[in-house]
Parts: structure tokens; C-alpha cells; sequence
């Protein structure tokens, strides 16, 4: 068998996964799915036709009524067995996750866990569901309040995180009693799949759990279906954006989690060993491919020239190959188009006057054609330039420089995105004003890229997030329940004749 041959054969034909097993694309359309380490397709998608997307949301719409009445404590057993299905099968999730995006084994392991953190945090569902009681608030009247499920809701997940974010989504909106239908990514949709069936095997009833493929369409006729009533969504900001609009416009619930430009402020009295590493992790660990990425280093006052002559060294020495290998640092990008894309970036980065100390656009790894990118790093960038103000989502760091505190902060809260930021410094009372002072959802003070753990909540201000809510933690209880008073008063104490004044207290 010629090498070609070989490679065709190891192309994987992926599904839907719909009313509890797996649902062969009938619209016969496919997407290609990426290795982007080799730079060959390694698995075909269907796309969903309207008529597909329909039938999922279906199937969620008969699960609900029972699912909804579902005491917690059962679901949160479930929750349980899905829990201790995802621990023995992480190496394969991880795996899975390497395969469609391209990150480090030991990365994809790393999301694995904060996925099984959530599951874990929704474990505890009966307490989280908990409410409060007032006895006797008036004469013979009692004031209680509930939180019961929406109905069918819908997720629509970014490439970056084929786990982790489906998991914030899914899994806290079933906890809740939701029935739900996921959109995943089509260039990353093989995680997903194994964990609707992971779900299915854990006991949950079928309907609960769907997964749907395609792209715009496909989120167009989710929106458009009077069934979804509720909707969480990380994406770009353009699409974040659109999709707020088109669904809370019909008057329903959504969550829209979009870009983000993170920064690093580096004071002259930060531990520049601790910056460094911090700044080398979370600029270019997963090819800059993550939400919580730094992006940009702000140098404040005399530390700018040690900070940069301290950083070159370390992104020359960025250790880049494919995903499966050990003893890496980065892997590729996810496409040739995105690679163009970043690729631009760096040239517009150049014209416009910043000096590109690091270039890594020549890089290349041996014996693979893959989507590789070295490391960048730019010194001397201005807050007017492409490079400071849009997300590259690429292994890009940008050094901007500015005299004091006081000019960092007003740098971050100009930024129409506000997802996190990070301060690395000695000072106490300068964490302590940087922290009340920004302007930023999520705050690392000498932590990079400060993702709350499962039981807290994660989401950005501005322009980073439309909604109302934050992701996952408690926030996700409030997002994916209705919240109802109930006042009750029987006849035996009620008092004869009519009141014409409100209720007081006796």
C-alpha cells in the first residue's frame, strides 16, 4: 500500500451523536479534520442539515420533562459515574484532543482534568440547588424560593479547548435538569463525541446529552429553533456578539463569551526570574491558541531592556514539534489558514514600526509537514498598532513600555477586551490598588493567566463577555435555572374580610 493509500485509510468517519447514540450524517456534506502536526486530513465530520439539528433538539425536548423532575441527588450520582469514566479514559480524551488540535499531550492531559474538575463540582448539585426558607414572615404565611431548569439549551464550543469548554456547558446545564445540544468545533469535534458516549455509558437517559456538527448554519438554525431556549457561546468576539444579538433579541437566555487581548505588567520590583517563566508559559504554551494567553508584556519604568534581553533567549529556545513527542514546548497551529493568518499579523507588526526582536516565522520541523509557527516576540509596540489591539491567538508576545503604575492600568482598562490580566510584583499595596483599579474580568496578581478553578466562575468585562452570567462555577447554576418566590398561607390562618394593604409582618 502506497503512502498515500495509508493515509486515506486512517481517515476517521466521524458522527452526530443524537437521542443517545451515534447518528450517521444524512445532509451529505463533511468537513475535513486537520493533524496538525502531520498537515493531513485525519478525519471527516458530517455536517448538519436543518433536519438533523431539529432532531436533536427533539430529542432534548422529550428528555426534559422527565430529566427536569429527576431528584438531584440522582443526577448528581450520575455525575458521579461520568466522573469516574472520564478518569479512565483520560489518556484517550487526551489523545483525542491532541489528535484534532495539535497541543502537547501533556497539555491535552492538563485540560482533561479541568474537566473532570467541573464534573466534580457538579457532583455537589444537591447543595448547589439548595435555596432559602423563611418561616412565618407575616401571619401563618411562609416565604420560600426555588430554582428549576430552563429547558433545552445549546452550546456552541471554540477549536481551543474540545473538553474543557464543552464541560462547562453540558455538564453544569444537566446537573441543573437541562436537556442539551452541543455545537462543537468542526475542526475539533472528536472529544465530544467520546464523551456523549461516556455520558450515555455513566447511565445518563438518552436525549439529555446531543452533539450536532457543522458551522454558521448550523448555530443559525439552534438560534432560530423555539425549542432552545437558553445558550452559551465561546467564539470570537465578532461571532460572540452575533449570536447574543440574534437569540436575545427572540428573548432568551444567553451567555457569550468572546476575545481577549491579556496583558502582563512587569513592575521593577517583580521577581523577573518568576516573570519570565510566566510570561515564556502563558504567551506561547499551546501555540498562543488559548483564551487566557498573554499576549502582551507591559514593562513598567526601568525594567523594559532586562525584561526583553531575558525573554529573547527563551523563545529562540521554545522546543516545537508534534503533539504525541515528549520534552516539547509548543506544538502547531491548528490550520494552514490560521498559520496565514498569524503570519500577517506579524508582517503588519513589522510595517507599522515595532521592533520584531524574535522572528519565528522561518521555523520549520524536520520531516513533518505540519502547521508549525516559531516563537515571536515584538519589543517597542504602540497601543494604534493591529498587533496590540486584536487578538492574534498566536505565539506572538508584544513588549509595550510605560513609565508607572498608574499609566499600566490606564493602558489595560483603555482595551475594549477585558478578559484577565496578570501583575507580577513585590508590593503589596500595588497588587492591592491594580486589583481594584482594572477594568479586567479575571485578575492574576504573580500568576499568569489566572483560570478559577471549577467551583468559582470564569468570564471577562467589556467586550469579552455579553451576558449576564460567567461560566461554570456558581454563576452556571444562576445561568442555567429560573429563580421563583413562593409564598404559601393556609386557609386555617387566613383572617376573614379582604386586605387592602401589603403584607406585614405580626
Amino acid at each position: 500500500m502506497s503512502e498515500a493509500d495509508q493515509g486515506a485509510a486512517r481517515v476517521r468517519e466521524l458522527s452526530h451523536f443524537i437521542d443517545g447514540r451515534r447518528a450517521a450524517g444524512t445532509s451529505g456534506q463533511f468537513a475535513d479534520v486537520y493533524d496538525p502536526a502531520l498537515g493531513r486530513i485525519s478525519a471527516r465530520v458530517p455536517v448538519a442539515s436543518t433536519t438533523e439539528v431539529a432532531a436533536a433538539v427533539a430529542a432534548a425536548k422529550a428528555a426534559f420533562p422527565a430529566w427536569s423532575e429527576t431528584a438531584p441527588l440522582t443526577r448528581a450520582r450520575l455525575m458521579f459515574k461520568f466522573k469516574e469514566l472520564l478518569d479512565a479514559h483520560s489518556d484517550e480524551l487526551a489523545e483525542l484532543i491532541t489528535l484534532d488540535h495539535g497541543k502537547l499531550f501533556s497539555d491535552a492531559k492538563g485540560e482533561v482534568v479541568r474537566g473532570i474538575e467541573i464534573v466534580e463540582f457538579a457532583c455537589g448539585i444537591p447543595t448547589l440547588l439548595k435555596t432559602e426558607f423563611t418561616d412565618q414572615i407575616s401571619g401563618g404565611i411562609d416565604n420560600w424560593n426555588l430554582r428549576q431548569p430552563l429547558g433545552v439549551a445549546a452550546g456552541v464550543t471554540p477549536f481551543n479547548f474540545p473538553m474543557v469548554v464543552p464541560c462547562w456547558m453540558f455538564v453544569m446545564a444537566a446537573a441543573c435538569g437541562n436537556t442539551f445540544i452541543l455545537k462543537p468545533s468542526e475542526r475539533t469535534p472528536s472529544a465530544s463525541i467520546r464523551l456523549a458516549e461516556l455520558f450515555i455509558e455513566a447511565g445518563f437517559p438518552k436525549g439529555v446529552f446531543n452533539v450536532v456538527h457543522g458551522s454558521k448554519p448550523v448555530v443559525d438554525a439552534l438560534i432560530d429553533n423555539p425549542d432552545v431556549v437558553a445558550m452559551s457561546v465561546v467564539a470570537s468576539t465578532p461571532v460572540a456578539e452575533y449570536i447574543y444579538g440574534e437569540f436575545s433579541k427572540r428573548g432568551k437566555r444567553v451567555q457569550a463569551l468572546g476575545s481577549a487581548k491579556n496583558h502582563l505588567v512587569v513592575m521593577p520590583d517583580a521577581d523577573l526570574d518568576q516573570a519570565v517563566d510566566a510570561l515564556i508559559n502563558s504567551s506561547y504554551g499551546s501555540a498562543g491558541e488559548r483564551c487566557m494567553a498573554t499576549s502582551v508584556a507591559v514593562a513598567v519604568g526601568r525594567i523594559g531592556d532586562e525584561l526583553v534581553e531575558r525573554l529573547v533567549p527563551r523563545v529562540h529556545a521554545l522546543r516545537i514539534g508534534g503533539g504525541m513527542e515528549p520534552d516539547l514546548d509548543m506544538g502547531p497551529l491548528i490550520s494552514a489558514a490560521h498559520r496565514t493568518k498569524v503570519l500577517g499579523y506579524i508582517d503588519a507588526g513589522v510595517k507599522a514600526g515595532a521592533k520584531l526582536v524574535v522572528d519565528g516565522r522561518g521555523h520549520a520541523v524536520a520531516g513533518r509537514d505540519g502547521f508549525f509557527l516559531g516563537g515571536s516576540l515584538f519589543d517597542d509596540v504602540k497601543p494604534d498598532m493591529s498587533i496590540y489591539r486584536e487578538e492574534i491567538f498566536g505565539p506572538v508576545l508584544s513588549v509595550v513600555r510605560v513609565p508607572d503604575l498608574a499609566s499600566a492600568i490606564a493602558l489595560v482598562n483603555a482595551h475594549e477586551l477585558g478578559n484577565c490580566v496578570s501583575l507580577f510584583t513585590s508590593d503589596g499595596n500595588a497588587a492591592r490598588s491594580f486589583s481594584r483599579q482594572i477594568h479586567i474580568g479575571m485578575v492574576g496578581i504573580n500568576i499568569p493567566s489566572p483560570v478559577p478553578p471549577a467551583w468559582h466562575s470564569f468570564g471577562g468585562w467589556k467586550r469579552s463577555l455579553f451576558g449576564d452570567h460567567h461560566a461554570y462555577g456558581e454563576e452556571a447554576v444562576r445561568f442555567y435555572t429560573h429563580y421563583k418566590s413562593v409564598m404559601q398561607r393556609w386557609p386555617a390562618s387566613t383572617s376573614k374580610g379582604a386586605e387592602f394593604t401589603m403584607t406585614q409582618p405580626k
